[in-house]
């Protein structure tokens, strides 16, 4: 695998998951929230870089200013971008507000698809041959989620699978590979709150477990490693099967 930095507007079951440092990866995390324990602790627990940026991914001055300021400590070096920014708003479609819609657009749509051109962009400027971005899709992109009321957050997860392929073929050229990753119900800091969805959601697993995010590591630093060379523009699900159950 590249030893590169990695540069992801994330939550924090992302941002503090170590997969990729543990794999050697120097860490430079974008997010709205502060950073996380677990995150702090990585330079430590790893010997990499780990780096918070405070940025909003839904607004184009604020991402381009976390980007520059990362470029400047990181001496414009990029090899892997992780967009997963996502927000999620559990209200009936008939009830769903045009400001409802467009928040969720313009974070889990707008904000990972110009992450994604923003790090493309950084990885030409610095030369890299071994560039990959993983986007962050959902299983809601393949199907209900029937616990709640997410028509609009499964366009948007729709969305972000479907731009995949496009921007993958027109990376190809630079040597940049583009995939996305399709993460079950997962135990994060957003759904624990809520030990009700948690235990309902296992009657819909096959394996009957929601995952943990030490569960979507493995995939994502594959993704993300030349281990997945021969892969651009197909999306990765890991469910436990719930999309086959």
């Amino acid at each position: 695998m590249a030893t590169p930095s990695k540069v992801t507007p994330s939550f924090s079951y992302f941002s503090s998951n170590p997969g990729l440092a543990e794999a050697g990866a120097d860490i430079a995390v974008f997010d709205i929230i502060p950073p996380t324990p677990g995150f702090l602790t990585i330079p430590e627990r790893f010997g990499v870089r780990a780096v918070h940026y405070h940025a909003d991914v839904a607004s184009s001055d604020s991402l381009t200013a976390a980007f520059g300021s990362f470029k400047k400590d990181f001496g414009g070096k990029l090899d892997i971008c992780v967009p997963c920014a996502g927000v999620n708003k559990n209200v009936e479609f008939l009830d769903t507000t045009w400001e409802d819609h467009e928040k969720l657009l313009s974070v889990n749509v707008m904000g990972v698809y110009h992450t994604a051109q923003l790090a493309a962009k950084t990885m030409i400027e610095c030369g890299t041959k071994v560039g990959s971005i993983v986007v962050i899709a959902s299983i809601a992109s393949y199907m209900a989620i029937r616990s709640q009321n997410s028509s609009a957050y499964c366009g948007t997860k729709g969305a972000v699978r479907a731009m995949v392929p496009g921007i993958a073929a027109e990376m190809v050229k630079y040597g940049i590979r583009m995939n996305s990753l399709s993460p079950g119900y997962v135990r994060t800091e957003m759904t624990a709150p809520f030990p009700h969805l948690l235990e309902s959601w296992k009657d819909e697993i096959m394996n009957h477990r929601v995952a943990e995010p030490e569960d979507i590591r493995g995939a994502c630093v594959f993704l993300a490693s030349d281990a997945s060379a021969y892969m651009t523009g197909q999306d990765l699900c890991v469910d436990g099967g719930v999309t086959k159950w």
